[in-house]
């Protein structure tokens, strides 16, 4: 059965470490690395409407359709910019841009960091713990959450509209 804690993976209850920052909060800090390896931090983006989309691995097909869909709303969203956030080595995160034509999103790596513990999303069993789960958080200009969702079983795609209706208001 499923807990606040945990999402669905095959039909298989799997746990996160915690849960996402709530709405209405400031958003955590973090640091973690760009396609260049270099460290790129949440104030790197102040001033900007964020989407953090967080996922398990570019190299499924449901974290890949994230990337793609939200690379397509990216280019419609002035003053946004989404963040596409899952521990691949920022080397393959570069390949897989590159092969898709992605230029829209800014893909980031928590390889080195403790990104998926502070926001509540690294999986703790399974084996697929250590990965993210998916889940979409939306930060407005001010720092503050204006939307999140932890998508309640890893093989569905998130809630696309809701996270950019929260980017316009």
């Amino acid at each position: 059965m499923k807990s606040e804690n945990s999402v669905l993976m095959g039909g298989k209850t799997v746990h996160t470490v915690g849960k996402l920052p709530a709405t209405g909060t400031e958003a955590p800090a973090f640091t973690l690395a760009d396609v260049e390896m270099g460290d790129k931090t949440l104030d790197d983006f102040k001033g900007k409407s964020i989407i953090l989309n967080i996922f398990p691995s570019v190299d499924t097909g449901v974290c890949s359709a994230s990337v793609r869909k939200f690379n397509k709303e990216a280019a419609n969203l002035p003053n946004a910019v989404v963040l596409c956030i899952s521990k691949d080595l920022p080397l393959a995160q570069k390949r897989f841009c590159g092969a898709e034509g992605i230029k829209n999103v800014v893909m980031l790596s928590d390889y080195r960091s403790d990104f998926g513990k502070t926001y509540g999303v690294q999986l703790t069993d399974s084996p697929m713990r250590g990965l993210l789960s998916r889940a979409v958080v939306v930060i407005n200009p001010e720092g503050k959450i204006v939307y999140e969702e932890q998508v309640s079983d890893i093989s569905h795609e998130p809630n696309y509209e809701a996270a950019i209706k929260a980017v316009k208001g």
